[in-house]
């Protein structure tokens, strides 16, 4: 899908079809008005008709209308111009392009005029272009016969009366993320006898190739030598062997970089401390953290962003075996620290502190990290906003405003010095679960220990990474806030 600008007159444009906007109570917007005054009045004619309330989400197709260039024009409902907001807009543009169930290859959406408060041109521009993308992606790549989808628009043009650099600047961003999107949600959604450590290592390599990158690929001797005891004591219990992962991007001459750290739990069973059945199948997205970083990096590849940015991903799985590690284990971190292991079900804590250990010899400007870490991040925040733990005010105000503006939500949860108490152990420097309550606070607190050398935030995205039940698939989360925070920090 090719993302353009078209510029011109809405009734001029040269398009197989052309999106415009009714909102509540039939009211035009500027682009829809243009159209009805070339075809005299058909527009409102169709409204006052009935055919088109302007309510969210409805649309009427017209076709042949005289004065229009384009052969098809699509009124879409955009509901209450005060509570038009960037879901409603998305929603839009998502709805819209799905009506032509395929007879349109080029589509023009005049959705500029479209307006969200406290959102401009490149705003628009950017979730147009995602959001049409959402539209073309599949999930049916391993099926042996794939299921009949109509082919969608191969071009889509936002639609403004002159050049504007804004709205540009917000296509080739938001093509980008949605590639770097697809590219997660495509990892998170591969079964995991075949997203494997192995195969995530083959993938980044693939993308170093690709994009210029540098790579490296340790391997368990390389691990062993840098005494990860707690990364290994975890991959123990499976015949795959682990991965740690280290992709370079460097776009700019100087400067410290910002590290990304993902989770890669292949499969998670749980261990020892195995899961319940039902519903174990998605444990196969227990590595969106690092199809995360994976994504991320390939948007930031294409955007060619003047920043420099590490990305670290920590695979293995987590099977339980006669190896396995098992509750009341003590092991010894790459830090030096010891943890005595309580529940071998709380692992991607345990990857992911050698991997922050690991991450200080980068000498970074800040490290986050990112991960399906708790089940009680999902009780606190549900899908909609992921967790966002900070020992940085700076870094993390940030990340929230990364988040608001990319409109891929997170909230900032607490990470005070009394709740590290619950981490106590009479055998270890520390356990890694703690007393019943705040779960997801304290996993947070456990990371926090092995990140004092270094601005550090952790996004738990337990609830956000991936949807269960009939639309059950990985979102591709949170690639457009981490794109958007490297995008706002290159800019800086």
């Amino acid at each position: 899908m090719e993302f353009i600008t078209a510029v011109g007159r809405p009734e001029a444009v040269k398009t197989d079809a052309i999106i415009v906007g009714v909102h509540a109570g039939g009211e035009l917007t500027p682009s829809a008005r243009a159209l009805d005054r070339a075809c005299s009045g058909a527009i409102n004619a169709a409204v006052k008709s009935g055919d088109m309330t302007g309510k969210r989400g409805a649309f009427l197709p017209l076709l042949g209308l005289k004065g229009v260039a384009a052969p098809r024009v699509l009124l879409t409902g955009l509901g209450s111009k005060d509570d038009f907001n960037e879901r409603a807009f998305s929603d839009a543009v998502r709805s819209s392009l799905k009506a032509f169930n395929g007879a349109a290859k080029k589509v023009a959406v005049a959705a500029l005029d479209w307006q969200v408060k406290g959102r401009d041109a490149e705003w628009q521009a950017c979730n147009v272009a995602i959001a049409a993308r959402e539209t073309a992606f599949r999930t049916d790549e391993l099926k042996s016969k794939r299921e009949p989808v109509t082919q969608g628009a191969e071009t889509v043009a936002v639609l403004s009366k002159t050049r504007s650099a804004p709205s540009e600047r917000g296509l080739r961003y938001g093509a980008a993320i949605s590639n770097g999107m697809e590219l997660a949600k495509r990892l998170g959604n591969l079964p995991p006898n075949i997203c494997t450590p192995s195969f995530l290592a083959d993938e980044a390599r693939q993308m170093a190739k690709k994009w210029k990158l540098d790579v490296e690929v340790l391997e368990t001797k390389q691990m062993e030598a840098l005494k990860m005891g707690s990364f290994l004591s975890v991959a123990r219990g499976s015949e795959q062997p682990p991965r740690l992962i280290v992709l370079k991007y460097k776009g700019a001459a100087k400067g410290a970089p910002i590290v990304l750290v993902g989770k890669g739990i292949t499969f998670d069973s749980g261990g020892i401390s195995i899961k319940p059945g039902a519903a174990m199948d998605e444990m196969k997205f227990d590595m969106c953290g690092a199809a995360s970083v994976l994504g991320t990096l390939r948007a930031l590849a294409e955007l060619k962003l003047k920043i420099n940015v590490v990305g670290v991903v920590a695979a293995c799985e987590n099977m339980p075996s006669g190896a396995a590690v098992k509750p009341g284990d003590i092991v010894t971190s790459m830090s030096g620290q010891t943890i005595e292991i309580l529940n071998t079900d709380a692992e991607g804590r345990l990857i992911l502190c050698d991997a922050l250990t690991y991450s200080e010899r980068f000498k970074p400007s800040a490290v986050i990290n990112i991960a399906t870490l708790t089940g009680a991040c999902v009780v606190a925040l549900g899908g909609v906003n992921s967790g966002l733990f900070s020992n940085d005010d700076a870094l993390a105000n940030q990340l929230m405003a990364a988040s608001r503006e990319s409109g891929d939500l997170a909230w900032r949860m607490p990470l005070d010095e009394d709740y590290q108490e619950q981490l106590k152990s009479n055998f270890a420097d520390m356990a890694n679960i703690g007393t019943p309550g705040a779960g997801a606070v304290i996993a947070a607190c456990f990371l926090a220990r092995f990140t004092k050398a270094y601005p550090w935030a952790h996004l738990d995205i337990a609830g956000t990474a991936w949807k269960g039940g009939a639309a059950k698939g990985a979102t591709g989360r949170p690639v457009p806030l981490l794109t958007q925070f490297l995008i706002d920090r290159a800019s800086r």
